[in-house]
């Protein structure tokens, strides 16, 4: 790719999306390999409460290994249907929000600089969601950045933008979740949509770019769920799937696998993001981005989703910068 190999790279860093921080070997020799000093990771979401529908955090993080090598941000994924609540307490919501990251960071011995708050407003809940990050901002002294989509960058008259310091791209999910043999996680042909917008949005972005893959598990030409952890090389000697073309696995008889059951006839639809994906992605945002990123943080740390990458992809996709 011709633009890549330029001075002045941005940083790797990485989500880190489990519930239990523990980093495994293979996670921990990709980190130094890359010379990675910086974690994303997600310390809580927060919900509603199925009873009384107020916001309560879900899934918490605990830490079962010391993260002092590295510089952790905190993450917090709002659901958007807490944004839309027409009666939520924004400086509750923002007062509890922080003190629980306090929290976390106090029992693990964390300092943290920076947060990161994740959530995909939309036009009915902007106005929540903008009054909660100028609070959250106020509240916590801190660096603060911001998840952005592309429609939020494309529309952003309308969606508005927050009040962060920084902003991160995210470049995936795109499509819509379907039966067809569309890849949801990155189609460069609805990317091309947006791409142009990007150098009129006013807030400096880092990128976020995904090295996961997932399973569309598929009846009577129906989505019936995801399915994380799809392992190709194991679904092809597997005598109850067979694969009908490159993306299409198809169930040859009735059987539970990983605690799923599958009907005879069900579809899996494999979605994955290749390296040449990834070098496409990069080549591309460098050559709309109003500014160059300072950070690339892929999505997401985990030893299934780096096994399926050489160790010099994430050198290879920063060059291109």
């Amino acid at each position: 790719m011709i633009s890549c190999g330029k001075n002045d790279k941005p940083i790797i860093a990485f989500y880190y999306w489990k519930t239990i921080f523990k980093l495994s070997q293979n996670e921990t020799e990709v980190l130094r390999d890359n010379n990675v000093t910086k974690l994303y990771v997600r310390y809580f979401d927060i919900s509603l409460h199925p009873e009384n529908q107020q916001p309560i955090p879900v899934s918490p993080i605990r830490f079962q290994q010391n993260a002092n090598n590295f510089t952790i941000v905190p993450v917090v994924f709002i659901q958007n249907k807490v944004m839309l609540l027409p009666d939520l307490d924004i400086d509750d919501l923002a007062q509890k929000t922080f003190s629980f990251i306090e929290e976390i960071n106090a029992k693990n011995k964390i300092q943290c600089n920076e947060i990161q708050i994740d959530c995909d407003w939309t036009l009915k809940s902007k106005d929540n969601y903008l009054k909660f990050i100028e609070r959250f901002k106020k509240l916590s002294q801190k660096k603060l950045s911001a998840t952005i989509r592309l429609h939020q960058v494309k529309y952003f008259r309308k969606t508005k933008i927050p009040n962060v310091d920084s902003g991160v791209l995210m470049y995936y999910n795109m499509g819509t979740i379907a039966p067809d043999a569309a890849n949801s996680i990155y189609d460069k042909k609805i990317a091309e949509r947006y791409l142009k917008s990007l150098k009129k949005y006013p807030l400096h972005l880092d990128l976020a770019l995904p090295i996961y893959s997932w399973g569309v598990h598929i009846r009577n030409q129906k989505v019936i769920g995801l399915r994380s952890k799809i392992n190709v090389n194991e679904l092809n000697k597997d005598q109850n799937f067979e694969q009908i073309n490159a993306v299409f696995f198809k169930v040859k008889q009735s059987n539970y696998k990983n605690g799923v059951f599958y009907e005879e006839n069900d579809l899996l639809k494999t979605e994955a993001i290749s390296p040449e994906d990834l070098l496409e992605m990069a080549d591309d945002l460098d050559d709309n981005l109003a500014q160059k990123p300072k950070e690339i943080i892929f999505y997401d740390l985990d030893e299934f989703n780096l096994k399926n990458y050489e160790k010099n992809i994430f050198k290879q996709v920063i060059s291109c910068f």
